[in-house]
């Protein structure tokens, strides 16, 4: 299936199910999110990597417009729904300040493993612990998925934007799993380099080597 969504194309993923805050400022936005909160229509978030839109994003929905500011700013709900693919990008609209695309809806497959997902929660609890670090995810551990844990792992945009690009959820455990298996080494490493900084200027307990048999 095929359709024509107004597009507010951002430097960020973001992903199905995810809830994200926006602030409106700009014109075209600012008409983008009026028509599409009067019509209760969604609206597409394509990734934008080195000022150049790409192919992927996700659609939204605005849940709630919380503040209206005198100016016409505007402060915003919305929640990730799908991903979709841009086939065409329409920049310029009749009567219309934003833009717009021609996009499809790739079939995801949401059905992962369970045991994996919780190999996947062990490994990122114990970073976390290396890290000093807590989240809540707001779910119970069996109702998370892939894109609950990928905003929480350390990815780079561009890592973050491929695993948009990943419409398996058990391809998507797969790079979690190699993410924080390459990772974890790399933190713990750093927590020896900061415990080793640390002593250095303090007095060290330590027993002298015997040359006796």
């Amino acid at each position: 299936m095929t359709n024509f969504i107004p597009i507010f194309p951002l430097g960020i993923v973001v992903y199905p199910g995810e809830s994200l805050n926006l602030h409106i400022f700009e014109p075209r936005y600012k008409q983008l999110i009026n028509e599409c909160h009067t019509g209760n229509k969604p609206f597409g978030i394509p990734t934008v990597i080195d000022n150049k839109v790409q192919d992927y994003g996700t659609v939204v929905r605005i849940k709630e417009i919380t503040t209206v500011h005198e100016n016409g700013e505007m402060d915003i709900k919305t929640e990730g729904e799908k991903v979709f693919r841009v086939l065409e990008v329409i920049k310029e609209i009749p009567d219309k300040l934003y833009s717009g695309a021609i996009v499809n809806y790739p079939v995801n497959h949401e059905a992962g493993s369970a045991e994996v997902m919780r190999r996947l929660l062990s490994s990122l609890k114990e970073m976390y612990k290396m890290l000093k670090v807590e989240k809540d995810f707001k779910k119970s551990e069996e109702q998370l998925n892939s894109y609950d844990l990928a905003h929480h792992v350390g990815f780079s945009l561009q890592e973050e934007y491929e695993f948009l690009n990943l419409m398996h959820e058990r391809q998507r455990q797969e790079y979690l799993k190699r993410h924080l298996t390459k990772v974890i080494p790399l933190v713990a490493e750093m927590e020896n380099l900061k415990k080793k900084v640390k002593l250095n200027g303090h007095f060290k307990n330590l027993s002298a080597f015997n040359f006796e048999e």
